[in-house]
């Protein structure tokens, strides 16, 4: 069982100065993950589950999923954080409650070892890589 997931801000400084490319454009999987929304700009930031939608063929909308979250080896669970930040560049990493068979505990998601780095693009210039290859000027960006 997936008991709580919380998020530990590290750092905070000044976004960084530089452009922002989006590599997002185009196809994924057919993964039906449990969406988590994270804003870093709050002094308090938590993880709040948002709705999703069902990429398995079906097309259907999904309702937020609230933890507790029951897991097992013939049933998983895909957890898809969304941080956002706008006017901080912020270090951070996410710790997971879990119990399982009369154990529990809490494991750390880390950028292997190292603290997830995300920074604000507000007033940035912002590209999105297109089909057929090249940059383009991201339309949906804030920059």
């Amino acid at each position: 069982m997936l008991r709580a997931l919380r998020v530990r801000v590290v750092e905070r400084r000044t976004p960084l100065p530089w452009n922002a490319y989006a590599m997002d454009a185009g196809c994924g999987g057919a993964l039906t993950p449990a969406v988590l929304a994270l804003n870093l700009d709050v002094p308090r930031p938590r993880v709040r589950p948002v709705g999703g939608y069902d990429a398995s063929g079906e097309g259907r909308e999904l309702p937020a999923r609230e933890f507790p979250l029951r897991v097992s080896r013939t049933d998983p669970e895909v957890l898809r954080v969304e941080a956002v930040a706008e006017d901080c560049d912020c270090d951070w990493y996410l710790e997971l409650d879990w119990t399982s068979q009369g154990r529990s505990g809490t494991y750390r998601i880390d950028d292997d070892g190292r603290p997830f780095r995300t920074s604000g693009t507000e007033g940035r210039p912002a590209y999105v890589h297109r089909d057929g290859g090249g940059w383009a000027p991201n339309p949906d960006a804030g920059g």
